[in-house]
């Protein structure tokens, strides 16, 4: 039986009369070095006047500040470099003219394991179209944005998909995620709004939780770590996309707090206002941080965040709670050392415990490479304690194609206590647009 868990409905009223994400939790598009617009014989086929970006780097803001700030050498792929340039010359243009931020992407995962209790090979795609929409306070510091995230999901050639792979080989934890199956659904939706110079920021709609709480610099699974024991905090009972809010501000210069409120029971292929009012199953957090400059705010970060899930009845999940810890620098300009932690109490998370840490590098050709090592007790006593280590390093090709190899290697498999060791080797395409 867990121990006694603080109540916490304060955290919900928090998250609606208070503050979100703000600036707390989301990239510059300056924090590397955004291109200027140059010709096809050099660097970027295009770029937005100004990226806002919005939650950490895998929310739709910080994706399009992150696609946009990519440049690469001029010797590589300098012929299909050039394909893409009017597609991006267009995107230019309905920025100016209409001051809306699109992209689409497709992303491609293929993963073998070494040993398996059931499949060993998965592939599965991913296609996504988002952007943001500014629709109000054009030319201000207190602009409305619409922001919009829509994806499919599904299986290439095999029984599984690359997110199933690690629980049928062992693993506690996922070993590729995103890469999930359930076709069409609606991920994001939602109005962002700026007020007071951008010092705070709130958001209301569809959203999906992972966006904005407890993120760093490597959380996304489509540029960086595949495995979940570092694309979040497997501590954190975070729900799936749902209808929500979540706000933040910067306190001082120094000093930021969010805060967020959810369904519990959210899915992104249901509209989610039966689950949100009916059910009345919700999930909230209240995250404290200190950061350089709010320019780095999830490169040069110090955060600790608090959380609490309702219990779910038709789903028969239990009650939770949990702390999290996450600090970070970047240094000269491309090392990124992270340090993480998570406790949950109670059996709403995967993980009651996990401690993890890892280096981050990113090249002046935009190319990234990493290495994370994670200790985790699972939430579930009986299963043993598992170590994750995962490396991985993106070749940028073009402006807009990487390939990504990744090798993960799990020591004493939670869910296969027969296997000492097991292996997976991967390799993500992504293709942004």
């Amino acid at each position: 039986m867990s121990s006694p868990h603080p109540s916490m409905p304060w955290l919900a009223a928090l998250a609606f009369l208070v503050i979100g994400i703000g600036e707390a939790s989301w990239l510059s598009a300056q924090d590397i070095a955004s291109p200027s617009r140059l010709d096809s014989n050099n660097q970027a086929l295009g770029t937005y006047q100004s990226v806002e970006p919005f939650g950490g780097p895998s929310s739709v803001g910080g994706q399009l500040a992150e696609d946009n700030a990519v440049s690469v050498p001029q010797f590589r792929c300098h012929r299909l470099q050039r394909c893409a340039e009017p597609w991006f010359e267009f995107k230019t243009r309905l920025d100016e003219t209409c001051r809306l931020q699109l992209s689409i992407d497709e992303s491609m995962f293929y993963q073998t394991a070494s040993s398996s209790l059931g499949q060993r090979d998965a592939a599965s795609g991913l296609v996504r179209v988002y952007g943001q929409w500014t629709l109000l306070g054009l030319g201000t510091n207190q602009p409305g944005q619409l922001v919009f995230k829509g994806e499919n999901r599904h299986r290439m050639g095999t029984e599984i998909t690359p997110f199933d792979l690690g629980f049928e080989a062992g693993s506690i934890l996922p070993t590729g995620t995103f890469f999930s199956e359930f076709n069409y659904g609606v991920t994001n939706l939602y109005w962002k709004q700026s007020l007071c110079e951008r010092d705070l920021v709130f958001a209301i709609g569809k959203i999906d939780v992972t966006d904005f709480i407890d993120v760093y610099g490597m959380i996304n699974p489509l540029t960086h770590f595949i495995n979940l024991g570092f694309s979040t905090n497997p501590t954190i009972a975070v729900p799936n996309q749902g209808l929500g809010i979540a706000a933040g501000a910067m306190l001082t210069d120094h000093v930021y707090l969010q805060s967020g409120f959810a369904d519990a029971n959210g899915q992104p292929t249901l509209a989610g206002f039966n689950t949100f009012f009916r059910d009345n199953e919700y999930f909230s957090y209240l995250e404290l941080g200190l950061t350089s400059s709010r320019d780095r705010l999830y490169l040069d970060n110090i955060h600790a965040t608090l959380w609490h899930t309702d219990a779910r009845q038709d789903a028969g999940t239990p009650e939770g709670w949990g702390v999290a810890f996450t600090a970070q620098k970047y240094l000269d300009e491309k090392w990124l050392p992270f340090f993480r932690f998570g406790y949950s109490d109670g059996d709403a998370a995967l993980m009651q415990t996990t401690f993890s840490t890892g280096l981050g590098l990113r090249r002046e050709n935009n190319d990234v490479a990493g290495l994370g090592l994670s200790f985790g007790k699972p939430a579930d006593g009986t299963l043993q304690d598992q170590f994750t280590s995962e490396a991985f390093y993106r070749f940028q090709l073009t402006q807009y194609l990487a390939v990504t190899p990744d090798l993960q290697l799990i020591v004493d498999p939670a869910l296969d206590p027969s296997q000492d060791v097991l292996a997976l080797f991967g390799v993500r395409l992504r293709a942004a647009f």
